[in-house]
């Protein structure tokens, strides 16, 4: 199976949302019959808000003028889930990824992206989990003490995916002070950092996710042609 990964660096959103529709666009043309079933995308952002296309504007908690202090934008963009944050020391993964080669739907797919994070965050020793209707990595997830490590939104048409996840590695966790994660108000955040006391290898977190992808997607297996 063709998986290719490619390390954008640091980016603004929405360069690598063009960069993204490009790959998106070019899959979808070839769809069932892409020589690359994926196109792994690494990158990092200067600090941006996201706001899925059905996330509540009042899970915003700033004006745009409190946004321009701290040198952030928000903008609306076409995946599911609500609002996130992404900045530096984060590590962002854009699958760009044709399920008809692998004969899966969204939800399993998904569910791929959340355990390829799982067994990541085992390499540092963290026990990651899921928590029901709540996509996304969490700690501690079914106790008061639940926060999120990892966030998930995905765009699927025609078979073939964009967006993915964003792993909190180094972040600065204080800017998601000012929203409410993923519309929750009950729920906190986290990084590796934080839950290991230690800064952690940008570097060697991506190592570690592709050879997880590599390990974790299933074998090619086209649907049948209608």
């Amino acid at each position: 199976m063709n998986i290719v990964f490619e390390d954008w660096g640091l980016v603004p959103y929405k360069q690598a949302w063009e960069r993204q529709q490009h790959l998106f666009d070019t899959k979808v043309e070839n769809v069932g019959k892409n020589d690359i079933v994926a196109t792994v995308v690494f990158c990092e952002h200067p600090p941006v808000y996201t706001l899925g296309k059905h996330g509540k504007d009042s899970n915003m908690l700033l004006t745009e003028d409190e946004l321009h202090k701290i040198n952030a934008d928000c903008l609306r963009i076409d995946r599911g889930g609500d609002i996130t944050f992404h900045g530096p020391g984060q590590q962002v993964c854009y699958p760009i990824c044709d399920l008809s080669l692998l004969n899966i739907g969204l939800k399993s797919y998904i569910n791929l992206l959340e355990q390829v994070v799982i067994d990541t965050l085992d390499y540092y020793g963290i026990k990651g989990e899921r928590l029901e209707h709540a996509t996304g990595v969490w700690l501690d997830a079914h106790t008061p003490a639940a926060r999120k490590i990892c966030a998930i939104g995905v765009r699927a048409a025609h078979f073939v995916t964009m967006h993915g996840f964003a792993l909190n590695v180094n972040t600065d966790l204080r800017y998601f002070s000012y929203i409410n994660p993923c519309g929750f108000t009950d729920k906190g955040v986290t990084s590796i950092q934080k839950e290991t006391g230690k800064t952690i290898d940008l570097q060697e977190v991506r190592r570690i996710i592709a050879d997880t992808f590599r390990l974790l997607l299933p074998p090619c297996n086209p649907m049948p042609q209608r």
